[in-house]
């Protein structure tokens, strides 16, 4: 199992999305990135947490931050998938999900953990900068749902202090 270490320059792929091929480095450019992967679409706590993700974009986007999620689902049922995410959660998918069907992304990252399910993807994160280097990962098992609101607060934390000589303490947030 690979997984990219913190200070990495992060694997680049290309894999079909919803929103057409995506040449993973290319659609980073200069901006930062989180790619985060779940374990099935049409899961509950998937679901809620797409449409977090979905509502938390315009943040994402404030701080240069591009969002990309991914299933070995494929696009069909990305598709459906999202449609059920609008209803439920009442918002739409605004961000591209890779449909990575032959794990090709998910053993690239080490997202498929054997111990969790040989077949599925865990929860994982990875925060990337806008020179593709790896700067954070989390790995959350299946019956836990991720608190992107903390990832935001992290991610404010890496521009900080990548901006300045600083460290950030315990519980900091920006303001």
């Amino acid at each position: 199992m690979n997984t990219p270490l913190l200070g990495d320059v992060v694997p680049d792929f290309t894999q079909n999305s919803t929103e057409g091929p995506i040449h993973f480095h290319d659609w980073i450019g200069d901006s930062w990135c989180v790619l985060f992967s779940h374990p099935a679409d049409f899961t509950p706590v998937c679901t809620t947490e797409l449409g977090r993700v979905a509502k938390l974009k315009p943040e994402f986007d404030k701080r240069g931050v591009k969002v990309i999620g991914l299933s070995v689902d494929g696009l069909e049922n990305h598709g459906k998938w999202g449609d059920d995410i609008l209803e439920t959660q009442g918002t739409a998918v605004n961000f591209p999900m890779l449909a990575d069907v032959d794990h090709k992304v998910s053993d690239l990252y080490g997202m498929i953990h054997p111990k969790a399910n040989a077949k599925l993807t865990v929860r994982s994160v990875f925060v990337i900068d806008n020179n593709k280097v790896l700067r954070a990962s989390f790995t959350y098992p299946p019956s836990t749902g991720r608190n992107f609101d903390e990832i935001l607060r992290l991610i404010d934390s890496l521009q900080l202090t990548d901006a300045y000589k600083v460290a950030t303490p315990v519980d900091w947030r920006d303001g």
